[in-house]
């Protein structure tokens, strides 16, 4: 299985990413903001970090790299795409999911380790997991608020497209709690807190985020 990982000028994480494609056993293909073509991959991860210094707005410059208008194509086909903090910026500002990130409630940048509950467990990323586990993950974003109109909300939580939701305090003042959704087919994800740092109790404060990664390798092989 080859996973995409994308670099951004100002990308952080990317590094991080492909190591944990490679403990789930897959095979990490590295992909630069300026490629017009995915290079044969089965999936995309778009990492967290900084893309472009974050002007404009985060993830609205890099929306419009070579690279992402391959991940939307790719993504209409129904190739699983993972966006995890800017990442996840990234993918609302491509259309790819609705809704998008401010500045957290309290203007204040936010690091720590952030409980989460798997509220859907039947995306191509979190098949590993029972549905109501909470799981323990790195959280550090400043523009983590998850904002979208209340329509849109309504539609996420009616479908079950809310697939992470902060447990205790809000950290950033997302609605409904949110920290991760879903595209309308389960293909699509995108999270704030990141997985990719939580694959080995080593390295991490639990292996409890390898399991997206290993949802992913099951649902290439099932496909």
């Amino acid at each position: 299985m080859r996973v995409g990982v994308i670099t951004f000028p100002g990308t952080l994480d990317d590094v991080d990413a492909e190591r944990a494609v490679r403990y789930a056993g897959g095979e990490a293909v590295k992909l630069w903001h300026a490629d017009h073509d995915l290079k044969d991959v089965d999936a995309v991860i778009v990492p967290g970090g900084f893309s472009y210094g974050d002007y404009l707005r985060c993830g609205a410059i890099a929306r419009f790299a070579p690279v992402m208008q391959e991940v939307v194509d790719a993504a209409k086909k129904g190739m699983p795409v993972l966006g995890i903090c800017n990442g996840f910026q990234i993918l609302c500002e491509a259309h790819l999911l609705p809704g998008a990130l401010i500045r957290n409630h309290k203007l204040h940048f936010v690091c720590r380790d952030q409980w989460l509950k798997v509220e859907n467990n039947a995306t191509a990323w979190t098949t590993r997991y029972d549905q109501g586990a909470e799981i323990l993950v790195p959280l550090k974003s400043g523009e983590g608020g998850y904002q979208a109109d209340q329509s849109t909300l309504d539609e996420l939580e009616g479908e079950g497209r809310v697939v992470f939701r902060y447990v205790g305090e809000n950290p950033n003042g997302s609605r409904n709690n949110i920290a991760g959704i879903t595209s309308a087919n389960g293909r699509v994800v995108g999270l704030m807190p990141h997985p990719e740092h939580a694959i080995d109790a080593l390295t991490g404060p639990t292996d409890d985020g390898l399991g997206m990664f290993l949802s992913l390798v099951d649902s290439v092989v099932k496909a």
